[in-house]
């Protein structure tokens, strides 16, 4: 073990030098990485777990128990008919599609011209036979139009179909005050309160709505450099940048970070915009199980031991991608054990905290805070400011010498337009309002609010029976409803009881697992999640969605005990 240990101490040193200056792992370093490995077999894993014990801030044990609750699985018989029935609609699918080529049934979809019958198809593929005949008839749960802010209670556009969903026309009705469960909005700062937002008018006073400019050219103006300094001293980094879009803080700095030579093991359920970055950046890419370590251990040790295919040469660089809450499963990373593994193998580290950054840990500082860890341990540490901070763009923070390198080299920021002033106006608002600094207690108040209305909804949710997936913790609460048919009643009738809802299907989700996924808001009174909760209870009755096999009590802490979980 103290062998073990001195490797890892090692590892620890070795990993200092910055993501952008080490453009390879020296032969000798790696060599001897392999044989350490290859002696220490028997010892599995030096994987940290949530003991709860004491440790200081740069320690990459968590000071607190989390516990990780695995995902419960459906009933054979739910999972039975849930294929049973996509293969119905399937087969009603082909058989007007049959009633289409005969020309029985009028074709609404895009087709491919007669002169075209010869070249490779762009229409006939599987994704368009799902969207014709299966998505196209529920059509109506989605996109649903929004015509007010979309706080707590929200107002949409009543919308009906005359062709099976091909197409709506609005009737000049608006459903007034629906209940808001889908918007990401987790502290409630997309609000429209006069005093709230009196700095936010102000700056589109002073430097207008858009910059029309790349922040290298003439762009680049000084509340640009407020909000990096701000958003360093919150996270606990040396530096930050921020970009205008979400999406491509992800796509876009990701092939500036590694490229030809170099590995990223993507967790299986990673968001799109990780795995398009992952892909345009032309580094190998290898995917684990979802947040399991034994499956992330494997892949790195054969990584260090094999090195790259053919050539045995060792990776430039690995850097292991992972999400602080995954926005379907509403899971938490397990941070504490990754970061654990980057260190023993040498690999770097990228957090993509677009969902847990604000929305958890004591003082909304995301995953590092809830586990207590140093974030300087985390090599890149990127997040979005569309959700809890209710407002739009990305940013990435690290080491001065990372942030530096991105400046120059992502091409988000070298070619994307800087970040329209108001809307960095009101992420310097809600950010000094989570940290104090506005001279209030708002902001923490939101932050343990949120916490609050996250564990109750969670709980009620289990005692009535409902399956739900992620971690205590996670305001991103996913009910599963698994059968097609179940999604789409579902969803109408909770808009018929002014409830607004998102429910998510195959591809977005494996095809057996269709759920509904909520998101829970500070904003959100008790009040409003009894009456969502009191709703849910009647639809889980009548549409039978209470599939939990497992047995929780009511009263606080005796759920968190073996023997008050029992399957029946």
């Amino acid at each position: 073990m103290a062998r073990a240990a001195a490797v890892a101490a090692a590892a620890a040193a070795a990993n200092s030098h910055t993501l952008l200056h080490r453009n390879g792992v020296r032969s000798e370093e790696v060599k001897r990485s392999q044989e350490e490995v290859k002696n220490s077999e028997e010892v599995k894993s030096s994987v940290c777990h949530c003991n709860g014990e004491k440790n200081g801030p740069r320690t990459v044990v968590a000071s607190r128990q989390h516990r990780q609750e695995p995902f419960e699985q459906a009933p054979m018989y739910v999972a039975v008919m849930t294929y049973l029935g996509f293969g119905i609609v399937t087969l009603f699918g082909y058989f007007r599609d049959f009633l289409r080529a005969v020309g029985l049934e009028k074709c609404n979809s895009a087709q491919e011209r007669e002169e075209q019958k010869d070249f490779v198809p762009l229409y006939q593929d599987f994704e368009n036979f799902y969207n014709r005949n299966l998505y196209m008839r529920v059509r109506d749960n989605w996109n649903r139009p929004v015509c007010s802010l979309p706080g707590p209670v929200f107002d949409l556009m009543e919308r009906v179909s005359d062709d099976y969903n091909w197409t709506f026309r609005l009737t000049g009705r608006t459903i007034h005050n629906a209940i808001n469960m889908g918007s990401y909005n987790y502290l409630g700062f997309a609000e429209n309160n006069e005093d709230f937002l009196k700095t936010v008018a102000e700056k589109m006073r002073q430097y207008g709505v858009g910059v029309c400019s790349t922040r290298k050219e003439i762009g680049n103006l000084s509340i640009h450099e407020d909000l990096e300094k701000l958003v360093a001293t919150f996270l606990g980094v040396e530096s930050s940048m921020t970009f205008g879009m979400g999406f491509a803080t992800n796509s876009m700095n990701i092939p500036a970070l590694v490229g030809k030579g170099c590995l990223i093991l993507s967790d299986e359920l990673n968001h799109t915009s990780l795995i398009l970055g992952a892909r345009l950046s032309g580094a190998t890419i290898r995917v684990y199980k979802h947040n399991n370590m034994h499956s992330l251990e494997k892949m790195l040790r054969e990584a260090v031991c094999s090195g790259q295919p053919r050539t045995h040469r060792p990776w430039k660089k690995i850097l292991i991608m992972v999400e602080g809450i995954y926005s379907m499963e509403g899971s938490v990373v397990r941070l504490p054990e990754i970061i654990a593994l980057k260190k023993k193998y040498k690999a770097y580290l990228y957090l993509d905290e677009a969902h847990s950054i604000g929305a958890v840990g004591p003082t909304g500082r995301g995953v590092t805070e809830l586990f207590n860890l140093n974030p300087v341990d985390v090599d890149v540490m990127m997040g979005t400011f569309t959700k809890s901070f209710g407002a739009a763009g990305g940013y990435i923070a690290g080491k001065k010498e990372l942030v530096d390198y991105l400046r120059s080299h992502s091409h988000s920021a070298v070619y994307a337009s800087a970040m329209s002033p108001p809307v960095c106006e009101q992420i310097l608002r809600a950010m000094k309002c989570i940290m104090g600094k506005d001279g209030t207690t708002e902001g923490i108040k939101r932050v343990r609010q949120l916490a609050e209305n996250t564990r109750y909804f969670r709980a009620r949710l289990k005692e009535m029976g409902f399956i739900i997936y992620g971690d205590d913790d996670s305001p991103v609460v996913p009910i599963l409803l698994y059968m097609p048919g179940k999604v789409v009643a579902f969803a109408r009738e909770m808009l018929e009881r002014k409830i607004g809802v998102v429910v998510v299907g195959f591809p977005a989700t494996p095809l057996s697992e269709a759920r509904a996924r909520f998101c829970l808001s500070a904003s959100h009174t008790r009040a409003m999640l009894d009456q969502v909760l009191h709703h849910l209870n009647e639809l889980g009755d009548s549409l039978v969605l209470k599939f939990s096999r497992r047995k929780y009590s009511p009263r606080p802490g005796l759920s968190d005990r073996p023997d008050f979980e029992l399957d029946s």
